[in-house]
């Protein structure tokens, strides 16, 4: 192909890219099957690739295309982004429509009214149509350039359609949100890796449109809504609604549920209507903002410094109150966190009794300097979840003394520890009794120990009957115990006592995973067993030289020590052992190797086996499996809710397989 040819086909690719874009996230009717436009992408990138003097920065390929950076460039909006008027009651929309005719005597008024997005106000512009810059707020006058974050966006287009694309500069303004779905997604993996979580999803939004690294926003689950184009008058358009159509057409994503409505009353209707909706939205919306719809109209009632007095944000009920902590005491979690939960005088909050609060972790106390006796200011986190605002100083009784936060786990006694760098204190007793109902189903399931019929109703009545008071006591059973727990007949026991006894040779692999040491999954496990060999040896050595061993590193190692590290964790051992199970690695042969030499990455979640499995099947083969994509995958293997590796995969034209495909070569 002649780089004539070439540049002919990129520009085409490009446009029907775009155009898939716009009907997948604007329009949401996708034509195309997602394997279809991957193939699209695929070729792009090797064209670029072939040839690099075509790369342009409005090109699909380059959404994760900045470079991290240190300092955010200040920029000067086009017209200053105000505040706006607050409304709280349908008398305010009356008053607000008065003074309107007060300043418009004997104008016929209509308006429009959209959802009032919780998030962080931005300002896109573009330039003959293509995304040349994208700024925060900041103070209204200037704000932040953040070009390379917006691009991550995949509902921020790169290149406009229709009309709007053929204007020399087009300031468009909207707010980015996360979705409440993605937000509790994000922070359940933020928790479970013992990182600290978001507040709200305003926070996670704001937070994640401000990294300095671009590559870091496009793994957050962003979206936008466009609701403003600056100087539109000057455009031609007539009115307000005129101009969110327009802006639809060219690509921007505007909120389905903007109205246009005749009279105010209708107007308070519909606030009416959102705020008891409100909740099914699927995004934060503090409110809703009305509109004076004709632009003329608009034009001639002007601004103060601080709001258009064309428009005003009638918000939602307040979903705060405040309340005293009376004490604070801390949890247990399934996996051994550590939870501080603030015990309040019972407060009335959206139409729910709010008796309990969770403070997080020792830094979300220490950051908002909690202490028994304060009063506290507390708000409804996405209308459901309630946190702690803000302490009230002034109401601080004297004497209140700074919490400390315990070193030890308040249910069993056992050491707690909390890793350098991560925001969590865990318990790491493995018989620790607030742990140990979640570590039996662990233990016996079937990617780790494989013990058939250890079900939840089991493990329930085995621990609170006292039968087992950690994982080795399984191995203790007998069929008469088993056969007098509820609904355990002779022959349902028997089956249970012969599983357990199966599982002592599961081998040390599936062992150390059953243990469920934290960091420690079937792949960690294969590599730990592979490198010692036994289970003794592993708890008997150091930090240091499990951090050398390839694949495991310092955080993994310091969690692996600080587990052996533990009394009752020995015990464990030891009882392990000598109730016959096997804790040495046993020898196995090498099998045939059709994958050696090609790389893999996995994202999203398989259905017929985890993602551990899938890479111990690959490493069966000869392949590896990596975290990050790169020119050099082979191939992504792609799950459900996959993450923002699919993007990396389209940019670099990487094959990808969903996981009917992905069996058939591993199996083939």
């Amino acid at each position: 192909m002649t780089r004539a040819e070439a540049a002919q086909r990129v520009a085409e690719l490009r446009e029907r890219i775009h155009h898939h874009d716009y009907l997948y996230y604007v329009e949401a009717r996708p034509e195309v099957s997602d394997a279809e436009y991957d193939r699209l992408m695929r070729e792009l990138v090797e064209l670029e690739a072939a040839f690099p003097e075509l790369v342009a920065d409005d090109s699909p390929t380059q959404r994760v295309a900045g470079t991290p950076t240190d300092v955010f460039r200040p920029v000067a909006h086009q017209v200053a982004m105000l505040s706006l008027d607050n409304a709280t009651a349908p008398e305010d929309l009356l008053e607000f429509e008065a003074r309107l005719h007060r300043a418009l005597p004997g104008t016929r008024l209509a308006y429009v009214a959209e959802p009032k997005i919780d998030g962080l106000g931005v300002a896109l512009l573009y330039e003959r149509g293509r995304l040349a810059r994208g700024a925060t707020r900041g103070d209204g006058r200037v704000g932040e350039d953040v070009t390379p974050n917006l691009r991550t966006i995949r509902s921020v287009p790169m290149v406009l359609r229709g009309a709007l694309a053929e204007v020399d500069q087009l300031e468009v303004r909207g707010e980015v949100y996360m979705p409440r779905a993605e937000f509790a997604a994000l922070n359940k993996a933020l928790e479970e890796a013992g990182e600290a979580t978001f507040a709200n999803p305003r926070n996670a939004a704001a937070g994640a449109v401000r990294q300095k690294d671009p590559a870091v926003t496009a793994r957050r689950p962003l979206d936008i809504f466009l609701y403003h184009v600056s100087r539109a008058d000057a455009l031609g358009f007539e009115t307000y609604w005129d101009t969110l159509t327009a802006m639809r057409a060219a690509g921007l994503r505007t909120n389905p549920r903007a109205e246009r409505h005749a009279a105010i009353a209708d107007v308070a209707r519909y606030c009416e209507r959102l705020e008891r909706e409100r909740d099914a939205l699927g995004y934060d919306a503090d409110g809703v903002v009305v509109k004076v719809d004709a632009l003329d109209h608009q034009r001639r009632l002007g601004s103060t410094t601080h709001h258009p007095r064309w428009a005003i944000a009638f918000k939602f009920a307040a979903r705060q109150a405040t309340t005293v902590i009376e004490a604070i005491e801390v949890g247990v979690g399934k996996t051994g966190i550590l939870t501080p939960v603030a015990k309040l005088q019972p407060v009335e909050l959206a139409g729910v009794v709010i008796r309990n609060v969770s403070l997080h972790n020792e830094d979300e106390i220490r950051k908002k300097d909690v202490r028994v006796g304060d009063t506290v200011l507390i708000e409804r986190a996405g209308d459901v979840i309630p946190y702690v605002v803000q302490v009230v100083t002034a109401k601080r009784p004297a004497g209140a003394a700074a919490y400390a936060f315990p070193t030890r786990c308040p249910k069993c006694g056992g050491v707690a520890f909390r890793p350098e760098g991560e925001a969590y204190w865990r318990c790491m007793n493995s018989a620790c009794p607030a742990q140990l109902k979640e570590r039996l189903r662990h233990f016996g399931s079937r990617r780790a120990m494989d013990i058939e019929h250890l079900g939840e109703r089991v493990v329930e009545q085995l621990v609170d009957t006292g039968l087992v008071k950690d994982v080795a006591d399984l191995y203790t059973l007998g069929v008469e115990q088993v056969e007098a727990l509820e609904r355990q007949g002779e022959k349902s026991a028997a089956n249970l006592i012969q599983a357990i006894a199966d599982s002592r040779e599961r081998g040390l692999a599936r062992l150390l995973n059953a243990l469920g040491i934290r960091l420690v999954g079937e792949r960690v496990a294969q590599l730990l067993a592979k490198r010692f060999g036994s289970l003794e040896r592993i708890a008997a050595t150091s930090e240091t030289e499990l951090a050398e061993v390839h694949g495991i590193g310092e955080t993994i190692a310091r969690s692996v020590a600080a587990f052996f590290a533990e009394p009752t964790n020995r015990e464990l051992i030891t009882k392990l052992k000598e109730r016959g199970v096997v804790t040495e690695a046993p020898l196995t042969a090498a099998g045939p190797q059709p994958l050696a030499g090609k790389t893999f990455v996995l994202t999203g979640t398989l259905t017929a086996l985890s993602r551990e499995a899938a890479r111990e099947l690959i490493e069966q083969r000869g392949g590896q499996v990596k975290n990050t994509v790169s020119k050099k995958t082979d191939y992504v293997v792609v799950g459900e809710a996959p993450g923002g590796k699919v993007d990396d995969a389209r940019r670099l034209g990487v094959a990808m397989l969903d996981e009917k495909q992905f069996l058939e070569l591993v199996t083939s």
